[in-house]
């Protein structure tokens, strides 16, 4: 199950009073579950920055500490700085990092601007993807007029704030406006070139970029600017949508870059960008030698690269995922100037890092062996059961890995990387599920510490109960489910895979029918403790049903195993 991230860079209107800021952060740090990565204050435009991550609920109310604080900190009537504003945080963007959507983020954004609004008093404006308007996309029509047009656009409905709508006040005055948001994630990089030409670097840059350059009458380069009816340059765009780039020389390097912002990753990937700045500076008999990312990079952005360009190579895209983030590093030479370590540069790997909590599948496995072995009731069964299925995927992942690259076999390399990709989904699935089902027994053996004094005691640990218990059944059966899956995989490879791994097909069908049926006992034995016999019963049921269809299936297996082996 894939960790939901979501990162925050809220711009707060004081870059200057350091002990102002430091209130700020710790505002949103103490609210507790993010990450602080970066507080970058600007002297000359009186703002700062500030980046942090966590979980989408985590996220939303450090958020809302975040201008709280601000609001108590900042007085808007006092501000002068070189950066457009509108408020004391002026604004704050939700972006999706993992596990959850840019729509997502934008409902969590228009509820985040609802209750800074109404709690707060501050008024709020939606933008980007969050926006009620189509024009409020654009966050300089959110904030035209900045802060000292707020009197004016708050007396008239179609310039109002979308949240906290009322005549300018004192309370206004102070705060001033914020800006709501969603956006996707932006990433910064720069793209090495094997020259020091700043202006051959620009021409790539505007080759490629969104804005592209103007067009010129006679000769491109020297030939006068054409210019439209109103007088503005007409412009040539580039090849790359959301992308913003200039060219470079560095110091340090001794080379020129193309420097780049993608601004929506869904738009134009890292990938894509990479590639098409290559055959834009091939064609200017330049080479790309490399790729420098400026800050962090979420890990979707390495993964989609490394796919891209296994693919490219006809391989396998079934693979650990270590290996696929170090085809995209080797591939776009991510490591050219200094080394790229993805646990410091990939967010998701930096809060793994972070959280310090031991999970049974980072031990060896003689050490999982050994935490079994002890004198604690867990993990037991149900985490084993788990990882016998995750085992099982893993063998049918492997022959479907060695099939796409089998001698004579290469106009196959995608049929049997679809089935890798399959195994890989269930292999992480299930692995997540051998520290779920702990964490499940965990929370019942938890209750077991809450007060029973009273009868209000009582009757909420009685619940909480119930409630505990209904999870430590639901998850043994998730963990049936997704074995059950497993049947599949390794019985196509068995049929259709290299037949020199044909046993370990069969293993795997083992493995799975032991997940399942190891589950299915998990799944009796914590539905015996429901009250609610109706729930229970059918939860057995449904138990029962994938536990026959799973001795069906694994018979099937091996009966075909069996029959290729003779």
């Amino acid at each position: 199950m894939e960790q939901r991230i979501v990162e925050c860079v809220p711009n707060f209107s004081e870059g200057r009073d350091r002990e102002v800021i430091r209130r700020i952060t710790s505002a949103i740090e103490r609210s507790g579950g993010v990450r602080l990565l970066d507080v970058d204050p600007g002297e000359a435009t009186n703002r700062t920055v500030v980046t942090f991550v966590g979980s989408p609920e985590a996220v939303v109310e450090a958020a809302f500490q975040g201008v709280k604080q601000a609001a108590e900190l900042i007085d808007m009537r006092k501000h002068k700085g070189a950066h457009p504003r509108m408020g004391a945080t002026d604004v704050l963007p939700l972006i999706p990092i993992s596990g959850i959507t840019l729509e997502e983020c934008a409902a969590l954004s228009r509820d985040l601007a609802k209750r800074i609004a109404e709690e707060l008093r501050i008024p709020t404006y939606c933008y980007e993807a969050a926006a009620f308007k189509p024009e409020r996309k654009n966050l300089a029509v959110c904030r035209a007029g900045e802060y000292e047009a707020l009197p004016e656009k708050l007396s008239h409905a179609d310039s109002a704030p979308d949240f906290g709508a009322r005549p300018y006040d004192d309370g206004v005055a102070r705060t001033g406006a914020t800006t709501v948001g969603a956006r996707d994630f932006l990433i910064a990089v720069n793209f090495n070139l094997n020259t020091t030409s700043t202006r051959r670097a620009n021409a790539i840059a505007f080759d490629v970029r969104e804005k592209g350059r103007p067009v010129r009458e006679g000769n491109p380069i020297t030939g006068k600017i054409v210019k439209d009816a109103a007088g503005n340059p007409v412009m040539q765009p580039g090849t790359l949508r959301a992308t913003k780039a200039i060219g470079w020389f560095i110091e340090e390097y001794g080379i020129a870059q193309v420097s780049m912002n993608i601004t929506d990753i869904a738009v134009t990937p890292l990938h894509v960008a990479f590639d098409e700045v290559c055959r834009k500076a091939d064609a200017r008999g330049v080479r790309v030698t490399g790729t420098e990312i400026v800050g962090l990079v979420p890990k979707r952005a390495l993964v989609e690269a490394g796919k891209y360009f296994l693919r490219k190579q006809h391989r396998s895209t079934g693979i650990a995922e270590e290996e696929i983030v170090r085809m995209a590093v080797k591939s776009m030479g991510l490591d050219d100037l200094k080394p790229f370590v993805p646990q410091e540069k990939v967010i998701e790997y930096l809060l793994d890092a972070e959280s310090g909590g031991k999970r049974l599948v980072d031990m060896t496995c003689k050490a999982f062996a050994a935490e079994t072995a002890s004198e604690s009731p867990a993990p037991g069964g149900g985490s084993i059961a788990a990882y016998m299925g995750a085992l099982g995927a893993a063998l049918g992942t492997m022959v479907a890995n060695l099939s796409s690259h089998k001698a004579g076999w290469d106009d196959r390399w995608e049929e049997f990387s679809d089935w890798a990709d399959r195994g890989q989904i269930l292999l992480s699935e299930l692995l997540h599920l051998v520290d779920e089902d702990t964490a499940a027994f965990n929370r019942i053996m938890a209750v077991f510490a809450m007060p029973k004094s009273t009868d209000e005691e009582k009757a909420a640990r009685s619940e909480a109960l119930q409630a505990a218990t209904l999870y430590a059944t639901q998850v043994p059966l998730r963990t049936m489910k997704a074995a059950s899956k497993v049947f599949d995989i390794v019985e196509a490879m068995a049929a259709e895979g290299n037949p020199n791994s044909v046993s370990d097909a069969g293993v795997g069908a083992l493995a799975a029918r032991s997940a399942v049926l190891g589950a299915c006992l998990n799944v009796k034995i914590n539905a015996a403790g429901l009250k609610d016999r109706a729930a229970a019963d059918a939860l057995v049921a449904e138990a029962e049903a994938l536990a026959a269809e799973a001795r069906r299936r694994e018979k099937e297996v091996l009966a075909l195993v069996e029959s290729k082996i003779q």
